[in-house]
């Protein structure tokens, strides 16, 4: 990283908040807590943070909501941090636009992973960076912003990589797994459903850019492909 990441710390256990700040802090990053949801937007809103760590259960503002609310002005990179396992919590929050997912008990080393794998996700070397074209669909890395027929997207990280590795080989059928592995990273330990949730995600805010278009095919047993004919 050519600069210290700033992560906020949404989480109203003070040993897990204390202890993820220490953790993180050793791996070079600046860090912030709050013990409160409802205080959550408005600090990201000032402060700016690289990367939040939310927590779902929280006083004055649960997480699904915080992270809801901060999808609809920001989109910084989301972890979820739950005690729940159920697949519904994790589709759930994926769907309101989370990055990434994590269940405690968690090992405070495998969550400095996972920011350091999200933030490099956001932010890719320079030198990697290409404009892709298909259709109406332009892919810019240099920006990070992907238009449709003119119309801009607001994509989370994770969607953003899921669209610029099935677009950078059309007709290409890519299973969920391999999805995982290309544009989420192999570290990533979540279902393969968790593509379901960003698949669903990209073709809503496709389609509501331009409702003709269909450019994200599902295959069935198999996975999915890009084509736009």
């Amino acid at each position: 990283m050519t600069k210290q990441a700033f992560i906020l710390i949404v989480e109203d256990e003070p040993k897990i908040a204390e202890g993820l700040a220490a953790y993180l802090e050793n791996a070079g990053f600046s860090t912030h807590c709050l013990d409160r949801g409802d205080r959550a937007a408005r600090f990201v809103r000032q402060e700016a943070p690289d990367l939040v760590l939310l927590d779902i259960m929280l006083p004055g503002k649960d997480g699904m909501e915080v992270c809801k609310e901060l999808r609809s002005f920001s989109q910084i990179p989301i972890i979820m941090l739950t005690a729940r396992v159920e697949e519904i919590d994790r589709l759930l929050g994926l769907e309101l636009g989370a990055d990434d997912y994590i269940c405690k008990p968690f090992s405070p080393r495998e969550v400095v992973a996972r920011v350091k794998a999200v933030l490099r996700r956001s932010n890719p070397p320079q030198e990697e960076s290409k404009r892709i074209t298909e259709g109406p669909i332009i892919l810019d890395e240099d920006s990070r912003e992907v238009s449709v027929g003119g119309n801009s997207l607001k994509l989370t990280p994770s969607e953003f990589m899921i669209l610029k590795v099935m677009m950078s080989r059309p007709n290409r059928v890519f299973s969920r797994n391999e999805l995982l592995d290309l544009a989420i990273g192999s570290q990533f330990e979540g279902y393969d459903r968790t593509i379901d949730s960003h698949i669903r995600n990209l073709r809503k805010k496709i389609k509501k850019a331009l409702p003709d278009l269909e450019c994200i095919h599902s295959i069935y047993g198999a996975g999915y492909k890009f084509n736009i004919s």
